[in-house]
């Protein structure tokens, strides 16, 4: 969802990115999953010029395990949505969330 701001002067600034309703709801049921495993203790969400990211962390001092990034820009490339790894390593990317958000279902990415 994309919204336009206008500024004081009448001109409109760049477009927010955010996730939508249904994207917000398939990342937290995956977070939800994921706390009552206890591997996932917090989250933030961070809106930016050309991104939204949603951080997961084991505590709240700490680096984010994973980030969840929709890039509106890469929609007509690899695609919008992205998991990415403590080092920047993209673990998948696509157009669909949903299949996305599947590389938590493996076994193998849960933190240790």
């Amino acid at each position: 969802m994309t919204n336009v701001v206008k500024i004081g002067n009448g001109r409109k600034s760049s477009p927010q990115i955010s996730f939508d309703r249904r994207e917000l709801s398939l990342i937290l049921n995956v977070y939800g999953q994921m706390v009552s495993h206890g591997d996932w203790k917090d989250y933030a969400i961070d809106f930016l010029k050309d991104r939204c990211v949603f951080s997961v962390f084991r505590r709240a001092s700490e680096h984010p395990l994973y980030r969840i990034e929709k890039v509106p820009a890469l929609r007509n490339k690899q695609g919008q949505f992205s998991v990415v790894a403590p080092g920047g390593l993209i673990l998948k990317r696509g157009h669909d969330l949903q299949a996305v958000l599947r590389v938590f279902d493996k076994q193998r990415f849960r933190s240790v």
